[in-house]
């Protein structure tokens, strides 16, 4: 056997050993949901062959000509029952591409399909493009909705960082072959975008995040909505938030919507993730909320403080101390399966049920917004275990 079919062989198993380990539910947690042992999908998870010319006589030393950074910020659905992702792939050279993996039971062994996604353009090349969120409609069609960006033309000279962001759609019947449409049309720019899976007064619906800015939100107020007559030419003129920031909380600085909300017999169970400023930077957590069956906008609970955050290697990445979401998937039987990214580097699963996200959400104490009532709080639940122990 050559130098070059023993470097090969080795480099295959290593990959199947990935691809092939179980992951283990953690012992330890909150109640509210299960994490797990190990992600779901990294970098190392790419297909070999997209990242090794296999021919020896070009490649001798079979060296990686296309590395992969990155895999995170999902897009999740249940489809002919498998777990699809739709992930988010950023190569060495920072440009990220869409990618769909599969499990048969959305905790291990995801495998990427053959080939990334081949994502039409618009007449406005789009130069990046991250974070799809996925919805399978009530019109028949599985939406995707993803972040567009694109230099911004009114840039100083020499300024190669400054850029403008659009909410990019696609849709599809098959996962297979995607449709481009035009780009959403609002009064700012946007990089959460997320549609409802129902028609709402006979109209598409969409959550949004109003910004000044590729970066800053600057006076947009949080999670928007905003009702489109026509998805193939899209366009909000009126934007109403439903979900605001607010001064000290885990959401100041921004806050987003992750994957379409998920209906359940006592509202839309939402999960967003909110954004605050630190000494080490951004740190971007999870939360959830909780909206009415008949007007998605009227808020019914919102628990204090994050539903999750990064811990251990979490915390660890390209982006550090960051926790994103943008999929989640709700089983038949209750189960639901939380996915989400860390650092900007790897994917993870978490899971729980939709019974204990509502009994969390309905019965965990919203913010109070002061410190003395924080400790109220406390104090009230010190009371009650008291008078209950006796």
């Amino acid at each position: 056997m050559t130098e070059f079919m023993k470097a090969l062989k080795s480099l295959k198993a290593q990959h199947e050993e990935l691809l092939s380990k179980k992951n283990e539910k953690l012992s330890f947690g909150n109640g509210i949901f299960d994490r797990y042992e190990n992600p779901i999908v990294t970098a190392g998870h790419a297909p070999i062959e997209w990242r090794y010319d296999l021919n020896p006589e070009t490649n001798p030393y079979l060296l990686e000509r296309i590395g992969i950074n990155a895999t995170l910020n999902a897009g999740a659905i249940k489809w002919n029952g498998r777990y699809i992702l739709v992930v988010r792939v950023e190569g060495n050279d920072r440009k990220s591409f869409f990618a769909v993996a599969e499990s048969s039971n959305g905790i291990d062994n995801f495998q990427f399909w053959d080939e990334p996604i081949t994502l039409p353009e618009t007449e406005n090349p789009d130069t990046n493009v991250y974070d799809m969120r996925l919805t399978a409609h009530e019109d028949g069609w599985i939406y995707g909705i993803f972040c567009s960006e694109r230099k911004d033309p009114n840039a100083p000279e020499g300024d190669l960082s400054a850029a403008v962001a659009a909410a990019g759609i696609v849709r599809t019947k098959d996962l297979l072959t995607w449709e481009r449409l035009p780009d959403l049309k609002t009064k700012s720019q946007q990089r959460n975008v997320v549609l409802h899976p129902e028609f709402v007064d006979g109209k598409y619906a969409l959550y949004t995040r109003p910004q000044d800015g590729f970066i800053d939100t600057g006076s947009g107020g949080g999670i928007g909505w905003g009702l489109v007559d026509d998805i193939t030419h899209a366009e909000v003129k009126e934007e109403k938030i439903i979900n605001f920031r607010y001064y000290h909380t885990i959401k100041e600085l921004k806050n987003g919507e992750g994957p379409h909300p998920i209906k359940t017999e006592k509202g839309w169970l939402h999960l967003a993730h909110g954004v605050r400023n630190c000494a080490a930077g951004l740190r971007y957590v999870l939360y959830l909320y909780l909206t009415d069956l008949e007007n998605p906008t009227k808020l019914i609970a919102e628990p204090a403080g994050h539903f999750m955050a990064p811990q251990g290697e979490e915390r660890i990445g390209d982006v550090s101390n960051v926790l994103f979401s943008n999929g989640w998937i709700a089983d038949e039987d209750g189960k639901v399966f939380i996915y989400y990214a860390s650092s900007d580097t790897r994917m993870h699963v978490a899971t729980s049920t939709i019974d204990k996200l509502l009994d969390y959400c309905l019965n965990t104490p919203s913010d109070g917004y002061r410190s003395v009532i924080s400790v109220q709080t406390i104090k009230l639940m010190v009371a009650k275990n008291k008078t209950y122990q006796k």
